[in-house]
């Protein structure tokens, strides 16, 4: 059987567990680099600290370990695949970092279907950077539905993509900087923003553009806003 993605093996938990630094090179590495760009860029897109905030396959907490601080103890969320990474998350980067009191472990869930229903609240801000490049394109439309029930009118998901050009979906698409091959049938994934666009028409999503955020491996971010 074929691996949607190296995320899905079940020896992956184990080499977490028992390799240090493991839980940073499994989600990519540029650990400081992409935790600061995340952090940055949804401050600069209006990210107040009163927000709840999910980010959705936040695997080892890049990104949660630059956020906890700048939002109201227990506003961050995080849901993934792996409990392994969100448990390395926690020991190795939240509690050395003395943010525990700020993220309360309940907040972090392991789910396979990107169903945030259990934490029992509604999001403001949703964020999920680098998870579609990892997955088929149907699972963005099957993402849409799961966060539909968590989502108020006027909340955003800002998710990142590889970007093929409409009518080159079929090719490998290499992607500058970072020189990433993407592909339409294997991890990473690229999609078209035909297909992105698609996705939210006829659900309660208005897709749109952002401007280019600058991502050292050529990611582009979209934004979905509740309606």
């Amino acid at each position: 059987m074929t691996l949607i993605s190296s995320y899905y093996d079940p020896k992956a938990a184990d080499w977490i567990a028992a390799t240090p630094d493991a839980h940073r090179g499994a989600i990519g590495g540029l650990w400081e680099e992409l935790g600061a760009l995340q952090r940055d860029f949804l401050l600069a897109q209006g990210l107040r600290s009163t927000d709840r905030l999910l980010d959705l396959g936040c695997g080892s907490l890049r990104a949660g370990v630059k956020l906890v601080p700048v939002l109201e103890p227990g506003r961050y969320y995080g849901l993934d695949l792996l409990q392994a990474l969100l448990d390395a998350g926690y020991e190795r980067e939240i509690a050395p970092a003395g943010l525990a009191g700020r993220l309360p472990r309940a907040n972090l869930l392991a789910n396979d279907d990107f169903d945030a229903r259990a934490f029992g609240v509604t999001f403001d801000v949703v964020l999920a950077q680098s998870l579609f490049t990892h997955l088929p394109p149907p699972f963005l439309a099957r993402a849409l539905d799961r966060l539909e029930p968590v989502t108020a009118p006027g909340a955003r998901l800002f998710a990142t993509f590889f970007i093929a050009a409409d009518g080159a979906f079929e090719g490998d698409v290499q992607h500058q900087p970072g020189g990433i091959i993407s592909h339409p049938d294997r991890d990473p994934f690229h999609v078209t923003p035909d297909m992105l666009s698609r996705a939210a028409a006829g659900r309660s999503w208005r897709f749109e553009w952002v401007k280019d955020w600058t991502h050292p491996r050529n990611q582009k971010m979209a934004l979905f806003v509740r309606l």
